[in-house]
């Protein structure tokens, strides 16, 4: 079968649904199929030229393919014969954001207008959709609140779990992941002022923007946390952020009202590691289990530096926690040939 995956991105952003998108290809091939991604390119900003976006990506057209997999918002929009959407995210800061921090959309009546004709469109074309499946039970939550929609969630599995193989419990605290500011790695590095003095941490991966990468350095310089804090921040190749995971004393992965687990949660789990989250990290909560599987804080600079200082003085219980979670993440036996059986209608 002829297989078109599609998705929304903007360009040179490399994050979580890049990654899914490139892996649900590598394992459609692997089933079989004939496989091709498409990466389409979309501007969020300026906010108002995002309904002609969603015309632009709504009047695209795949018609050599037997079968369209689409992604996220708002290439979910365009017309197929045989089309699945496995939903990642809608425009979420017209949604769940839209009173946060996070929301580049204006309380304005422009803003206003373009809220809700995204909402309109969402509620005309998703709720038509016969093949709908989201990644998470937050993502399929948010559906059904916000445009009363129903959509079983269908889990992502791990890419490439075999690297993940864990090592030993050095002493740092990993922070991977795509750099944003909803990804709060900048909260970690506020939390560092008030661990104890042995603790370390080291933030890894690609920032949204120059200002991303800048904020985090200037901070580590204003804090004079140089000589604890590590900044790698680049797209690292799988191996070197197999590396880091496996050899850290824990995982710290604090983003705001994160849509699923997270790879970087099940990476750490894959690894034997803990991860430290935030009370308000979303999806992610459902695996990240207090005092079990990792620890869970407010998102508050100090309670977060308490968890960060507890791995990192007591190994023995890194080790243990990190072990149930690798327990815990593999009875759930989430698999890419289940998973593709699934989205094809089989």
């Amino acid at each position: 079968m002829k297989i078109t995956v599609v998705n929304a991105m903007v360009p040179f952003a490399w994050g979580g649904a890049e990654h899914l998108a490139h892996h649900l290809v590598v394992n459609l091939r692997r089933s079989g199929h004939d496989a091709d991604l498409f990466n389409i390119p979309f501007h969020r900003d300026p906010f108002h030229n995002i309904p002609v976006e969603m015309a632009r990506l709504k009047a695209l057209r795949v018609p050599q393919a037997d079968h369209v997999i689409s992604l996220k918002f708002p290439i979910y929009l365009l017309e197929a014969d045989n089309h699945t959407t496995w939903l990642i995210h809608q425009y979420r800061e017209v949604y769940d954001l839209w009173s946060s921090p996070y929301c580049n959309v204006p309380h304005t009546t422009d803003g206003e207008k373009v809220r809700d004709i995204v909402i309109a469109t969402d509620n005309e074309v998703l709720g038509s959709r016969e093949k709908l499946f989201t990644i998470s039970d937050e993502v399929s939550s948010r559906l059904l609140e916000f445009n009363a929609i129903k959509a079983p969630a269908l889990r992502l599995p791990i890419n490439d779990p075999e690297i993940f193989t864990g090592g030993e419990y050095e002493n740092y605290i990993l922070a991977s992941g795509r750099v944003s500011v909803i990804k709060r790695q900048w909260l970690l590095i506020e939390a560092m002022r008030y661990t104890d003095p042995h603790t370390k941490l080291v933030v890894v991966g690609p920032p949204d923007s120059e200002s991303e990468r800048d904020k985090l350095h200037t901070l580590v310089a204003d804090y004079g946390l140089s000589d604890r804090v590590k900044l790698d921040l680049r797209l690292l190749s799988r191996e070197e952020l197999a590396r880091y995971v496996n050899n850290c004393r824990a995982v710290a992965y604090v983003p705001f009202q994160e849509d699923s687990y997270g790879y970087v949660t099940m990476e750490a789990f894959e690894a034997g590691k803990p991860v430290i989250a935030a009370e308000d990290c979303g999806g992610m909560l459902d695996i990240v289990l207090d005092g079990q599987t990792g620890r869970v804080a407010g998102a508050d600079p100090r309670e977060l530096a308490s968890a960060m200082s507890f791995y990192a003085n007591n190994e023995t219980i890194a080790r243990e926690h990190g072990l149930a979670a690798r327990s815990f993440w593999r009875s759930a036996g989430i698999n890419w040939s289940d998973t593709i059986a699934r989205l094809l209608g089989r």
